[in-house]
């Protein structure tokens, strides 16, 4: 009854937002397709459209910093990808990566995403190898050069071979019926840590495959597991940051902070810096613990009411938050974005961003990407802001319908940015990789990926590695 309840807050929330904003671009990252039309957020002209999400997130650049160059470091080898986020603080500036920017190989690792289930674990490598999870939580591990398949195994539980619906949504657990989603991989130690909406954690031989062990969680697993040092850390639905011991699979310690089950379809992952732990909730809570013990140091939450659009009432930090030069960056789906102490929370600003995609903070700037696809170069240092582009400039299209009526606006969604070879690189529910000036904003190239992409590319040893939405891997040299 509990997982019911839940799924019903959810389509009421979404049901809400419906009505008064667009969900157009919401629909792929809401549960189970749940979401709506765009509907109209002010009278209109004939033909007219007012957009809610542009309305809320227009930032005007900084007049001080106009003109202004800013400085960016140069690439480097990213010779391991061992978590979602390259590091266990969620910050890799700059790599060398798909110098040419063309593709190499692509190749089917599973199920891809459908109405009952959905592709969400970003990729990570080590090792010489790439490791991946489809929709059904089967992980992969790809040989990074040549792509052929090293092994492949399923950390579901045996209660939904079975048929089971574990999640409580009425969904079997077959492969057909899906059920399961959410989770993500992440590798140390010779291990591939395993967090799975299928209520385990499981670490698996890297080299073979083989279960190494398994704990089962109380509550599924929204997001990837970040690893590092001696523990593996995960954040489940009910918003508990769990550690575990990666030699024994048992827990060291909890966390336990708001509980909030309206959230985004997006894979946030904890960051870790030193004895610092910072966990992003679905309540909009940013919470920094002890990595010794789980004991609370700072709690600050990233989220505003809007009066046009019920949608910031999703407060799901659905982004990793990053942790640089002794600052958290972070960016709620309610529209705030702060740069905050790690040792204190302390803001040191805070810009009105609505967001589900991690911020890139890279030499002077961070790059951040707004959730109606707006571009956005934020000084590092005061928050003011160089410059923004929309990425959908001239992408958004009219969509379904019957002769032209009931038809609805669709707006690519964005995912990303990587800085690679001096390329702001992002992918999108178009099928594409796309490469941008980091100085200008600039469109430079574009890969035709061949399926919707949601989920940030990933750097590893001068390539990059995509997961489609359809359960491909695919490389750009």
């Amino acid at each position: 009854m509990t997982s019911i309840n839940r799924v019903l807050k959810i389509a009421l929330v979404c049901g809400v937002a419906v009505t008064v904003a667009s969900c157009a671009n919401q629909r792929r990252m809401l549960p189970f397709g749940l979401g709506g039309k765009e509907a109209p957020s002010a009278v209109a002209s004939a033909g007219q459209r007012i957009s809610v999400l542009e309305f809320e997130q227009q930032l005007a650049p900084s007049a001080a910093l106009s003109g202004r160059d800013f400085f960016l470091p140069g690439p480097q080898s990213a010779t391991a990808w061992p978590v979602a986020g390259g590091n266990a603080e969620n910050s890799v500036e700059h790599v060398i990566a798909a110098p040419e920017f063309t593709l190499g190989w692509r190749r089917d690792i599973g199920a891809g995403s459908a109405k009952t289930r959905q592709v969400m674990a970003p990729v990570v490598a080590d090792g010489g190898k790439v490791f991946v999870m489809d929709g059904e939580s089967k992980v992969t591990a790809v040989d990074a050069t040549t792509g052929a398949i090293v092994w492949q195994a399923d950390v579901r539980r045996e209660e939904v071979e079975r048929g089971r619906s574990i999640l409580g949504f009425g969904i079997g657990g077959s492969r057909d019926g899906g059920g399961g989603f959410g989770g993500g991989v992440a590798v140390g130690g010779g291990k591939v840590f395993v967090a799975s909406g299928y209520r385990n954690v499981t670490a698996l031989d890297a080299a073979t495959g083989a279960v190494l062990w398994t704990y089962e969680t109380v509550s599924p697993i929204h997001g990837a597991p970040t690893v590092s040092g001696s523990r593996v850390y995960v954040v489940d639905i009910d918003n508990e940051l769990i550690a575990f011991n990666t030699t024994t699979g048992q827990p060291d310690w909890s966390y336990r902070g708001i509980s909030e089950p309206a959230r985004i379809m997006r894979a946030s992952s904890p960051a870790v810096s030193g004895d610092t732990v910072i966990a992003p909730f679905s309540s909009g809570e940013v919470v920094a613990v002890r990595a010794t013990n789980g004991q609370a140091l700072w709690n600050e939450v990233l989220s505003r009411t809007s009066r046009t659009s019920a949608l910031s009432e999703i407060r799901d930090i659905a982004g990793r938050p990053v942790v640089s030069r002794g600052f958290v960056y972070a960016v709620g789906h309610s529209g705030v974005m702060q740069a905050m102490d790690i040792r204190s929370g302390q803001a040191k600003w805070s810009l009105p961003i609505a967001g589900v995609n991690a911020p890139l903070p890279v030499g002077d700037v961070v790059y951040v990407v707004s959730k109606s696809g707006e571009l956005t170069v934020v000084n590092r240092e005061t928050g003011g802001v160089y410059w923004t582009r929309d990425l959908n400039e001239g992408r958004i299209r009219q969509e379904g319908g019957l002769f032209g009526f009931f038809d609805h606006t669709v707006r690519p969604v964005w995912s990303g940015p990587i800085l690679a070879s001096n390329r702001l690189v992002l992918v999108n529910s178009d099928g594409e990789a796309v490469a941008f000036d980091p100085k200008t904003g600039a469109l430079q190239a574009t890969v035709r990926l061949g399926a919707p992409a949601y989920i940030a590319p990933a750097a590893y040893n001068g390539v990059l590695y995509v997961l489609t939405d359809k359960g491909e891997l695919v490389s750009i040299r």
